[in-house]
Formats: structure tokens, C-alpha cells, sequence
């Protein structure tokens, strides 16, 4: 603990940048090594889920992910579902210059209502094409469009926000009852983010499947400057996972998945996001450096458009190939912005793991 002046003490904690994994004395062949991750019923290629953010997830994009192996989570409060074709909105977004210009007009397209219609058609077409379908709300949402979302057939509800808590208290609205809401759907439900160890254990309780872990949007919030709120990422992780740990105990064998969200960039934090406890990570930037991101170069979060305090920016990015090439490779740039998940398999080949969930046993050192 550090004494911060004579009336505040505060626990260190740690990022990503802070942290590095420990080889073993074990090597594998990466031909050993299996990224499949299974949570409810549903089992993929690989521990990682896109973003719901509208620079990175379109219905075409998340049936791409899918078919790749992963999880497409789409915005339904986003431009999908509040335009008939969002394609022209988009394209202005990107075309805009001038920063300030550009929150004004993000804030001036996500003010159109949200048509419940949409959702149901932008699922169905994610769910023709065979593979899981996944959309998400914020809490504040979340009960208004709650039916749409169940009807339209999802697979994974998720309810992501800056910051979600089971015990919300609200003087002008009813606030959501995360465990009643949870317990009445049929929907495997993930929830977040969270920080720290009481609030994950909290959402836990809930009957959530997954608990996202931090703020996500991490290149493209602004949440530290404007609120003064951050998470260091290898604590916040760390801290979820033990809450994982005594819940499984307190629950007598439920297992909530941890899903890391936010200041996952490149391949290497990937790694380090799982060797600090996650069974999974939520990554928007490296996804918008595919040349089918519906941003066309461009990255924002929900926090952008927020109607009187955005909490986000717009941020550009250079394409760097096609999300196939992003997510398996072949990689071209040394930089681990491509092949994220031959990346996460060479880690776990070198340190002489076969599993993602052995790999979370993995020694790490602080930097």
C-alpha cells in the first residue's frame, strides 16, 4: 500500500505493460496446442470475441468472425439498428476531418430511435448464415428492448457498459434487477465491465455465463481523462479471476467465464490477459485495422456519441489486412497486430502449455 499524502492509502496494480509471461521448462510443438474455448453450450475455434462497436461489428462482419471461429458481438444500439442502411452514415463518419465535426455528427445519428424491428432483422441475418449470433445492450437499455432481443434468437445476450453493478440505485428510474432479468431468460447472458474483485463477485451472483473485465474501448475511450477513472488491467484481471475462483466454491461448481475488455491491442496482450487468469478477451482496435471494418479506417466506441459527455474519440487506424489475415494469419508486420491467435498458440507452445485454461497457471513477472 502507498500513502497518498496523510488522509488516502492506495494498493499498486499493474497493466499488461507491466507484466511478462515466464517460459517453463517445457517446449511444445504448436501442432499440440488447442485454442477452443467453450462456454454454455456453445464451443469455438479460439477465446475471443469482437467488440460491439460499430467501427468494428456489421451483420457481414460478424458472420465473417464466426465462420473464422469466434464470437461477433453486434451493437444493438448502433447504427444497424436505428438506419435501414447505415452504409452512407458510415461513410460520412469516416470522411469527416475535423475531430470535433465528427462527435458532433456521431451525436447528431445515434439520436434517431432505435426500431426494435431492426434487431430482430439484423440477428436473423447473422443466424441464417449458421453461426452463433450475439448482440448487446447498455444497462440503461437493457429492459426497454430486452424482447426484441430475446425473440430475434440470440445466442449470447450481452449487456456491456462502462462500468455495470448488480446493486444500481436510481432516484428517477427503476434500475435493473440483473439477477430477476438474468434468472427469467433462457439466454446465456455476459455482463460488464467490472473492476474489481467485490463488484465482479457481485455480477457473478447474477447467473451470468461471462463477466467482461474492465472498461473496453480502450484505444478509443477517454474515461480517464474525463471521469479520472482507469483499471490497470493485469490487476483488474487477476483480481476477477479469484472472485471466479471463490464463486465456484460458493456456488458449489458454477464456472463464470472471465472475459477481458479493454487495452488489448496487440497479440501479446492477448496472452497476457489469459496467463493473468481470463478464459477469454473482447478486442475492438486490432479488428478495426481489417480492410472489412465497417469504420473504413476509423475506430469509436458508444462513449463517442454520448449525447452530453462523450467519453470517446474517433481514432484512425491504417488497414492492415483482411480480418481473416488479423485473426489466423498469415501475418506480414512484426508488430502483433496480425495472426493474434497463431500468436496466443506459439505463447502457449513456448511455455509448454497444450490448453487455454492451463496457460492461466503460467508464471509472470513484473517488468
Amino acid at each position: 500500500m502507498f500513502e497518498i499524502g496523510r488522509s488516502k492509502r492506495a494498493a499498486q496494480a499493474f497493466a499488461f505493460d507491466d507484466v511478462s509471461i515466464v517460459p517453463s521448462r517445457r517446449t511444445r510443438g504448436e501442432e499440440e496446442v488447442s485454442l477452443s474455448w467453450r462456454i454454455d453450450a456453445a464451443t469455438f475455434e479460439f477465446p475471443l470475441i469482437a467488440a460491439p462497436m460499430d467501427s468494428v461489428m456489421s451483420p457481414a462482419t460478424a458472420i465473417a468472425m464466426g465462420r473464422l471461429g469466434g464470437l461477433g458481438v453486434l451493437n444493438l444500439e448502433g447504427l444497424w439498428t436505428r438506419y435501414e442502411d447505415p452504409a452512407p452514415l458510415l461513410a460520412e463518419i469516416a470522411g469527416i476531418e475535423d475531430p470535433t465535426t465528427a462527435t458532433r455528427a456521431m451525436q447528431r445519428m445515434y439520436a434517431a430511435p432505435i426500431q426494435p424491428e431492426l434487431i430482430g432483422r439484423r440477428i436473423a441475418e447473422i443466424r441464417a448464415a449458421g453461426v452463433p449470433a450475439a448482440g448487446s445492450l447498455s444497462p440503461q437499455n437493457t429492459q426497454a428492448y430486452a424482447k426484441a432481443v430475446v425473440d430475434s434468437g440470440v445466442d449470447f445476450f450481452v449487456i456491456r457498459g462502462t462500468t455495470v453493478s448488480a446493486q444500481h440505485v436510481s432516484s428517477d428510474r427503476v434500475p435493473l434487477n440483473l439477477s430477476q432479468f438474468i434468472y427469467d431468460l433462457d439466454v446465456p447472458v455476459i455482463v460488464g465491465g467490472c473492476a474489481t474483485y467485490q463488484a465482479a463477485l457481485h455480477l457473478m451472483r447474477t447467473g451470468a455465463a461471462g463477466v467482461l473485465v474492465g472498461f473496453g474501448g480502450g484505444a478509443a475511450h477517454t474515461t480517464r481523462s474525463v471521469l479520472g477513472i482507469a483499471v490497470p488491467m493485469a490487476s483488474a484481471v487477476s483480481d476477477v479471476a479469484a472472485a471466479r475462483r471463490d464463486y465456484l466454491d460458493e456456488s458449489g461448481g458454477r464456472y463464470v467465464h472471465v472475459i477481458a475488455d479493454g487495452s488489448v491491442g496487440q497479440s501479446g496482450d492477448i496472452a497476457k490477459a489469459i496467463a493473468c487468469g481470463a478464459d477469454a478477451v473482447m478486442v475492438g482496435s486490432p479488428l478495426a485495422k481489417a480492410s472489412e471494418a465497417p469504420g473504413g479506417g476509423y475506430h469509436w466506441g458508444p462513449e463517442a456519441w454520448h449525447e452530453s459527455l462523450p467519453r470517446g474519440e474517433r481514432v484512425r487506424f491504417e488497414t492492415v489486412g483482411t480480418l481473416e489475415e488479423i485473426l489466423v494469419g498469415p501475418s506480414t508486420v512484426p508488430d502483433g497486430t496480425m495472426n493474434l491467435m497463431g500468436a496466443l498458440r506459439k505463447s502457449l507452445a513456448t511455455t509448454g502449455y497444450t490448453e487455454v485454461k492451463e496457460f492461466q497457471r503460467v508464471e509472470i513477472v513484473v517488468g
